[in-house]
């Protein structure tokens, strides 16, 4: 009889170590940080800037600050399209399966004078890839300066506000904003922003990034 006991309380431990080998595997994979892919341009790609001087880079020292339950990942590329972009994301949702993509494209389909009727689409499918991985989508808008034209001009920035409320995402309306009517804060480029211009940006930002990450 005492065999017996001894067989099955031996049984029982290693059921029950099993079960809480699983429960804490489940336990860990519940608890792994979100991932917020960023696809953006130079903007976002630390164009002219020391490694760790952009808003991205300053997004994750805040969101580690603030002990927010995720990582960044970026994947933004200088000189990089709405259609580049939108040629880019399948991989990268899958490689990284994000929680949130934040998408800031569009200044250079806007510098070249390209269709904005094609760049809206760009990023309506990006969004809509986005969403098929389960993943939120915050998008980041842009303006273009005055010598593009009036109506070309009005149109782009326009083409941000409608799109974002087409497919109910999260806008940033103008990332520059407080920084492109300052000369003093760009590179001898004219168009890209120094380093003490991006913690300017991101508080342009960072409202929005916040709230979406801890709704996810």
């Amino acid at each position: 009889m005492r065999n017996i006991l001894n067989d099955l309380s031996k049984k029982l431990s290693v059921h029950a170590l099993a079960a809480l080998l699983m429960f804490s595997a489940a336990a860990s994979a519940y608890s792994a940080p979100k991932t917020v892919l960023v696809l953006g341009d130079s903007l976002s790609a630390e164009y002219g800037l020391a490694r760790g001087a952009g808003w991205v880079a300053l997004a994750e020292q805040k969101i580690k600050q603030q002990n927010l339950d995720a990582t960044v990942v970026n994947a933004s590329v200088s000189g990089e399209t709405t259609s580049g972009g939108r040629s880019r994301l399948p991989a990268l949702l899958e490689k990284y399966k994000p929680a949130l993509v934040v998408i800031e494209l569009g200044a250079n389909d806007g510098l070249r004078g390209l269709p904005v009727a094609a760049a809206q689409a760009n990023l309506k499918a990006m969004f809509d890839a986005a969403s098929k991985a389960d993943a939120k989508v915050i998008l980041i808008g842009m303006r273009m300066p005055p010598n593009y034209g009036r109506d070309y001009a009005d149109k782009f920035f326009a083409m941000y506000g409608t799109l974002s409320k087409e497919i109910k995402a999260p806008l940033v309306p103008f990332m520059l904003e407080g920084v492109a009517e300052k000369p003093q804060l760009f590179q001898p480029d004219r168009l890209h922003p120094l380093a003490e211009a991006h913690p300017i940006i991101l508080a342009n930002i960072w409202p929005t990034l916040q709230k979406t990450i801890k709704a996810k």
